[in-house]
């Protein structure tokens, strides 16, 4: 069914006037809005459940599985975040990462000191160190905290990061779908942001492969490639829950459903067929890891099978930054991370 689908979006696509508006339009409709829509539904979501496990009427394997989606739904939006996401540092808000130097655990520990109970000024005005889901990720999986005898010490900051992350992805989804919001600007031409459909998806595949990009950062920091090899375990995303490889899945596959829209505008069937080979190896590489990225990086004999991985990402990348972009007469530009 989905290589019909397929099919008929390329029919759909080479008889309209205008292929690449169309195109721009489908991922700001079907893709990108649905993925903030996903996003703010998993902090609704988390919300609940930190509010329900605090108050004694939810477990904490149920609290987990409600902050694993969230931690999904993040990842799967990041290749997708053009726009409002991507501005003000509002990402830092849901994320903290690389936490180099500990500060995570360090501030949360000493703000529960400052405000003892926490209330939500206080965490509203704080470092955002500690407004997102790296800061709940640490009190409910982190080793040295006590959860089960300090839930008056965690859970007004358990359920005041939920609350926060809430309202940023809300306020978010607004600026995409007011009168003139994001929404708009990438299916409307010309306006403020974007002169044409080219510029919009010039932005899109920008993001989406910067984000690509983000995953070798994300793989090759725990392994050690910005370390003279030496492996740095507490240097992998959300490594306190073991959920690195999540997600990079699930950012994998963001920036898979936006290359699937983009595909039929490519002129070049060979780099077609290449590209989707990219995908499909990187995600079974991706599935095929046995054990989490934090014990992996610190067992010498997983090391090439990671070696191999970040390769198969790096292909991935150089595929559409340079040819991609090429095939598509697109300036792809300034990679934030390029030397890494």
């Amino acid at each position: 069914m989905r290589a019909v689908y397929l099919v008929l979006l390329a029919v759909l696509v080479s008889a309209c006037s205008n292929p690449r508006e169309e195109v721009t339009v489908q991922l700001a409709n079907q893709v990108l809005l649905p993925a903030h829509e996903q996003w703010h539904g998993s902090n609704g979501a988390l919300r609940v459940a930190a509010e329900g496990f605090c108050a004694g009427e939810l477990d904490r394997p149920a609290l987990e599985q409600s902050f694993y989606r969230a931690l999904q739904s993040w990842s799967y939006l990041q290749p997708l975040m053009v726009g409002p996401m991507a501005e003000g540092n509002r990402s830092w808000q849901v994320q903290f990462w690389p936490d180099k130097r500990n500060l995570v655990a360090r501030q949360v520990e000493a703000l529960l000191d400052a405000s003892n109970p926490l209330t939500p000024d206080a965490l509203e005005s704080a470092s955002v160190v500690v407004q997102g889901l790296t800061a709940f990720e640490y009190v409910l999986f982190d080793e040295t905290v006590a959860l089960a005898d300090s839930m008056a010490r965690y859970c007004p900051l358990l359920t005041g990061i939920a609350r926060h992350q809430q309202a940023l992805s809300g306020s978010v989804l607004a600026m995409w779908e007011g009168p003139e919001g994001m929404l708009k600007a990438l299916t409307q031409f010309p306006n403020d942001r974007y002169a044409s459909a080219d510029e919009a998806l010039a932005s899109m595949l920008r993001t989406q492969i910067t984000a690509v990009d983000v995953l070798k950062k994300k793989l090759g920091v725990p392994m050690g490639r910005l370390n003279n090899g030496v492996p740095q375990p507490w240097q992998a995303e959300a490594w306190r829950s073991q959920h690195s490889i999540g997600n990079l899945q699930e950012s994998l596959a963001g920036a898979r459903a936006l290359w699937e829209r983009v595909r039929p505008l490519v002129g070049d069937a060979e780099l077609v067929t290449r590209i989707d080979a990219a995908y499909e190896n990187t995600a079974q590489k991706l599935a095929g890891l046995p054990d989490p990225l934090v014990e992996m990086v610190q067992d010498k004999a997983s090391l090439p099978r990671l070696k191999v991985l970040y390769e198969s990402i790096d292909h991935l990348e150089n595929l559409q930054q340079t040819e991609l972009a090429r095939d598509l007469g697109i300036q792809i530009g300034f990679n934030a991370n390029d030397g890494d």
